[in-house]
């Protein structure tokens, strides 16, 4: 009982960094343009003043678009796959208008705003749960938009904060590892893994080391980088490097679940993925891959057709269990 009250500390207090990292981040941020625009004010006039707040919206925006021109790049010119230069500018727009409530409000501000949702054993309900799992860098925040939908519909859902923020995929596994246990006695049934991103990764890690004593109905990936990504080439962390197109980890990984059971997984991908590029290797063999037509890194998350699948696969009856 000392060492679960020990260990339940530990990870609360690593939340609170994280969320309190988050928040200063945001904070300065914030403090920074209002002082900037005040300066200008006093030296300039108040329309250079005006012009002085767009600053940090304009630098953010060209930084997702040199994101967007390496995701070009990655392609074969001749490729008949290849984005066009509408489709890319489309979903840049979308990235930049959607990515800054996530990351500079409901992450630092919001992230426990929205309570875990388990039902007692004793009313169980009629469908099974939903473990989310954040990617690289975020917190159980991000699924607030989710969160609030499944708060709505009843159906029951952990959201997970993976610990240590830099740490290696393999640390998230016993995190991973106590939601679906607790969601699936909480049900009675196995539950749906949705995972965003590094998340995904996070859960065939846990599939792989966890010794298979637990399980999934179905995982469904969204913009997941299973074949690494150029991005993580030159990343310092170390979750980071083993993000990296060829690592040791991943195939590592791709070895050991060559001695497993299948599991089902739905891999929602895109061409017009800002962070996991070649696209392509947000995808699975012998997965139900499906792409999002137009759709960057963040925004899938919120692309209609993802939540409508998790829906349906909530409701399916218990007679897959991987």
């Amino acid at each position: 009982r000392r060492d679960r009250r020990r260990l339940f500390s530990l990870l609360h207090l690593r939340r609170l960094v994280l969320a309190r990292l988050q928040k200063v981040i945001a904070a300065s941020i914030a403090i920074f343009a209002i002082t900037f625009a005040l300066f200008v004010l006093l030296i300039g006039s108040p329309a250079w003043a005006v012009a002085s707040l767009t600053l940090l919206p304009v630098v953010y925006g060209a930084t997702l678009a040199i994101e967007f021109v390496f995701l070009r790049l990655s392609f074969d010119p001749i490729d008949p796959c290849r984005p066009s230069v509408s489709q890319l500018i489309k979903a840049w727009w979308l990235e930049t208008a959607a990515t800054p409530l996530i990351f500079l409000w409901q992450q630092p501000f919001r992230s426990r705003a929205i309570a875990d949702l388990l039902p007692l054993q004793a009313c169980r309900p009629a469908r099974r749960g939903t473990v989310l799992i954040h990617g690289f860098v975020c917190n159980r925040g991000f699924w607030n938009t989710w969160m609030r939908r499944l708060q709505d519909d009843g159906a029951p859902f952990i959201a997970v904060d993976l610990e240590p923020v830099f740490g290696s995929i393999d640390d998230y596994v016993p995190i991973i590892d106590r939601a679906v246990r607790a969601i699936t006695e909480s049900t009675g049934m196995p539950p749906v893994i949705v995972a965003h991103s590094m998340g995904g990764l996070a859960v065939r890690a846990w599939r792989a080391r966890s010794g298979f004593t637990t399980c999934c109905h179905c995982v469904v990936t969204i913009g997941s980088p299973h074949r690494g990504t150029w991005m993580a080439r030159h990343s310092t962390t170390r979750n980071g490097r083993e993000m990296r197109v060829g690592s040791a980890w991943l195939d590592g990984l791709e070895a050991l679940e060559k001695t497993m059971p299948p599991t089902r997984f739905v891999c929602f991908w895109s061409r017009c993925d800002n962070i996991v590029f070649p696209s392509a290797n947000a995808t699975l063999p012998n997965a139900d891959n499906r792409h999002l037509e137009t759709t960057p890194h963040v925004q899938m998350v919120h692309h209609p057709a993802v939540l409508e699948e998790v829906l349906l696969l909530i409701g399916e009856a218990d007679s897959t269990v991987n």
